[in-house]
């Protein structure tokens, strides 16, 4: 492992004079994991720099991320690499190409798909390499070194295990259908709605909920607008058994006056029995609209 270390030393003192390295000394070296059900956080500080992170958050597979104390780099874009490691010969760097470079704290954002191909490099000894060229031909670089990362990786794995499905821009709206025409809620709408309960019960700053009841044109408009009343309620219902207070709620109903497709046909009408879920960041409980609650008492008599 020395001659590992070594090697790498012998590589970074071969740069070229023009190129700018900004990366941490070897036996300084540290990766740091932090984060919570929302998000996991993967980074290496980088001295006199910032930091390199891999960020995961809820539902969506990880980006990697430069940051900066100072704006170290122009605008424009720069190159991503996943850079050999000098005791394995014979390997060339692979180019993840390029991402676009900003001027505040952080400096880009990557790709899914390059974030996860800098894992695997970092996994198989490689670095991730940021490489910039200005205008006047200067070059700098910034380089994360793969040195005690299978560690923090496994516990960045511990922490990604923990988060919840789904983010809230996610999880904020649903459609909950009624495929079959009645008002019970099948086993897929309830797992819809399982994942917004999960949500709110770990996010307490998502206190309302919307609810838009809907209907298909098949009965006449006072039985279709009741139906969809008892839709919406259906919903509520649900939530309320879970912890959710009706004064968080409110419910709206619309019979068949908003379609999402024309009701021409059995699937386009099994697509327009639903009801619209939408949560919000909104004002506490007691500030609700009162036409809105007042919607949602009427509905229960």
């Amino acid at each position: 492992m020395r001659q590992r270390y070594l090697a790498l030393l012998s590589v970074f003192a071969s740069l070229p004079a023009m190129a700018l390295t900004f990366q941490t000394r070897l036996e300084s070296i540290e990766w740091t994991v932090e984060g919570d059900k929302f998000e996991c956080r993967l980074a290496q500080p980088i001295t006199d720099f910032g930091s390199g992170e891999f960020v995961r958050k809820a539902g969506e597979q990880a980006t990697f991320r430069l940051k900066a104390y100072n704006p170290m780099m122009g605008g424009g874009s720069a190159t991503l690499l996943a850079a050999a490691a000098p005791w394995q010969p014979g390997r060339d760097d692979i180019n993840l190409g390029t991402v676009r470079v900003g001027s505040g704290n952080v400096l880009f954002n990557s790709s899914q798909v390059q974030a996860g191909r800098l894992i695997s490099g970092l996994m198989d000894g490689r670095s991730p390499v940021v490489r910039h060229s200005s205008g006047d031909g200067r070059v700098s670089e910034v380089r994360l070194l793969p040195v005690r990362f299978t560690k923090a990786f496994a516990d960045y794995q511990g922490c990604v295990a923990k988060l919840l499905p789904q983010n809230f821009e996610q999880v904020k709206q649903s459609e909950i259908g009624f495929p079959g025409g009645g008002i019970e809620l099948d086993s897929a709408a309830k797992a819809k709605l399982q994942v917004m309960l999960e949500y709110m019960k770990a996010d307490p700053t998502v206190n309302h909920i919307e609810l838009d009841g809907h209907s298909d044109n098949s009965g006449n408009r006072l039985t279709n607008r009741d139906l969809s009343r008892r839709r919406a309620l259906a919903v509520m219902e649900f939530f309320k058994a879970n912890g959710i207070q009706e004064s968080q709620i409110t419910v709206r109903f619309h019979g068949e006056r908003y379609p999402v497709a024309p009701n021409t046909n059995n699937v386009n009408r099994a697509k327009n029995r639903r009801v619209a879920v939408r949560l919000d960041r909104g004002a506490p409980a007691e500030q609700v609209a009162p036409q809105a609650t007042k919607a949602a008492t009427s509905a229960t008599s």
